[in-house]
């Protein structure tokens, strides 16, 4: 478990790595806004020092250390509890629980692993442009969730290219890889689904009740982050369809596939039903003393002549086959 602190007013900022638990109380004063951000949730001791510090509810450091919350908004009076789910940034297509607490002039974040999406977040206080040094931490935490919403766009981009990809290979020449990678894709879509659809209502919920914790003012930056969950939430179910459309696809090409293999099949199974009755038929091998005994057997050209009348059969059956549409193309309609 590390400690990193950047504390910050609209006059400068200063910031700190590996911070030590007992140094953070003197952090909360230096400057308006202080955003600790607590990396790896394996120390009991360093998060029971940080909570005591800071006063956060023994309920919401509970929910910090049980990873697998559904994400949420929890108002303890004078602070506020955020859970959502973030990208891994080693394994994109998987997340990870990301708690924020929004207190009285600081913002405490818990990630489960170190790597985050907030550089960009981290950039914009150090440069010191915009509205993030001027604002208090409610507008921290809104530029922190933002960041989280904005991380979900590649991963579904990519989602995507992968899905135009899996079509025409689906289209064109499918095969058993074909169908993991559609199962593979569904997955994460699955896995991205369930942390994407609770984020509309924690995003609804922050930008409708009134808390002291958030202005009024910001409420209305979290409408913006409710928009953009709703355009994921379209792309999300739209993979989702594409994704089990494809997989019909190809089932369908299989079953095609199949059903040809087995005409063709069939078709030589019947051009030889004849052929096999005269083979038979001559096969049996009677007397020829009876004038009803197979008397062909003593025609000096019976043989060819059988052969000859063995491949005419074959090749008349073939040619109704074909004018039928059952080899080749089917005989257009005058």
């Amino acid at each position: 478990t590390s400690l990193h602190v950047i504390a910050y007013g609209a006059d400068g900022i200063d910031e700190a790595d590996d911070v030590a638990p007992a140094e953070v109380a003197d952090w909360l004063h230096r400057h308006p806004v202080v955003w600790l951000n607590v990396v790896g949730l394996g120390s009991a001791e360093v998060l029971s020092t940080v909570g005591d510090t800071v006063g956060i509810h023994p309920l919401a450091l509970e929910d910090v250390v049980s990873v697998h919350q559904r994400p949420k908004v929890e108002d303890y009076d004078d602070m506020l509890f955020v859970v959502v789910r973030m990208p891994c940034r080693e394994r994109p297509h998987e997340t990870e629980q990301l708690s924020l607490l929004v207190g009285d002039g600081f913002v405490v974040s818990f990630e489960e692993l170190a790597g985050d999406c907030f550089d960009p977040v981290r950039e914009r206080i150090r440069r010191g442009g915009g509205r993030i040094r001027e604002r208090g931490p409610d507008y921290l935490a809104y530029a922190l969730l933002d960041a989280v919403t904005d991380s979900y766009f590649p991963l579904l981009e990519t989602l995507g290219d992968r899905l135009e990809d899996l079509e025409d290979e689906t289209t064109s020449a499918p095969t058993p890889a074909t169908v993991a990678r559609l199962h593979r894709t569904k997955r994460e879509l699955m896995h991205l689904r369930r942390a994407i659809w609770p984020l509309r209502e924690v995003f609804a919920t922050l930008q409708r009740e009134e808390t002291p914790t958030i202005a009024a003012g910001t409420r209305a930056y979290f409408r913006d982050c409710h928009d953009h969950v709703i355009q994921l939430i379209d792309l999300l179910e739209n993979y989702r369809e594409i994704a089990a459309g494809l997989l019909d696809v190809y089932l369908t090409n299989v079953s095609n596939r199949m059903n040809e293999i087995m005409k063709v099949l069939t078709i030589v199974a019947t051009v030889f039903i004849p052929l096999t009755f005269l083979t038979s038929l001559y096969g049996m091998n009677f007397d020829r003393r009876s004038p009803w005994n197979l008397p062909e057997l003593g025609w000096y050209f019976g043989y060819p002549i059988c052969l000859a009348v063995m491949a005419a059969i074959g090749v008349a059956m073939v040619l109704y086959f074909r004018r039928l549409g059952w080899l080749g193309r089917r005989r257009r309609e005058p």
